[in-house]
């Protein structure tokens, strides 16, 4: 069977998706060479897996049944534009990701953990949440880093309620994701009362 490359991420909300495009839309104006994540791609990554044999699934998937057990619904907020490396030599253009609490970054870390445990390798880099909007195929304009540096993209919470591992087919037209497991998160008594499960 061939390995399939596969990642686990968070989806957004469609709103969000939106308010992506609409960034999207803006910076576009400039007409650079980029390629543009489309909307409905766009995702949270918390670990990408790459090419995963397939008899190794359901281990990946226990992994993050693991990594989620006891881990209660908590939300981040979206907001900012940026770039790495920088904005002044933009190769990656995202949205950023705060999260003030740690929980993403603990949610993170205690998904590291258990696909070590099951075999795969440490990440290297340390882990850096963002929302990538596209990739700058040549060196930009300066009008191009103006407008970057001068766009705003004003804070949204996203409520983190399920990690998913993401099947990603890589075609002609663009990479295509298919959901092969949800884990879902759970609902702390308090939240229970506070009505955020719903």
């Amino acid at each position: 069977m061939n390995p399939i490359r596969t990642f686990i991420a968070i989806e957004l909300p469609d709103d969000l998706r939106r308010r992506i495009a609409a960034a999207q839309a803006e910076l576009k104006q400039t007409r650079e060479r980029v390629g543009w994540t489309r909307p409905e791609n766009i995702h949270l990554t918390l670990r990408f897996l790459g090419d995963v044999a397939q008899e190794r699934i359901p281990a990946v998937a226990d992994a993050m049944g693991n990594a989620a057990a006891g881990f209660s619904v908590f939300s981040v907020t979206v907001a900012g534009l940026g770039a790495f490396p920088n904005l002044k030599r933009p190769r990656v253009l995202w949205v950023g990701v705060q999260d003030p609490g740690g929980e993403l970054t603990e949610l993170a870390r205690r998904l590291e953990n258990a696909l070590n445990e099951i075999g795969f390798e440490r990440e290297r880099r340390p882990f850096r949440p963002h929302l990538t909007l596209g990739r700058v195929k040549s060196p930009p304009s300066r009008a191009f880093c103006d407008r970057l540096a001068q766009a705003r993209f004003d804070p949204g919470q996203v409520r983190v309620s399920e990690i998913v591992l993401m099947k990603s087919d890589l075609r002609p037209t663009g990479a295509v994701y298919t959901p092969l497991n949800r884990v879902a998160l759970s609902v702390s008594e308090k939240q229970k009362t506070e009505g955020l499960h719903e």
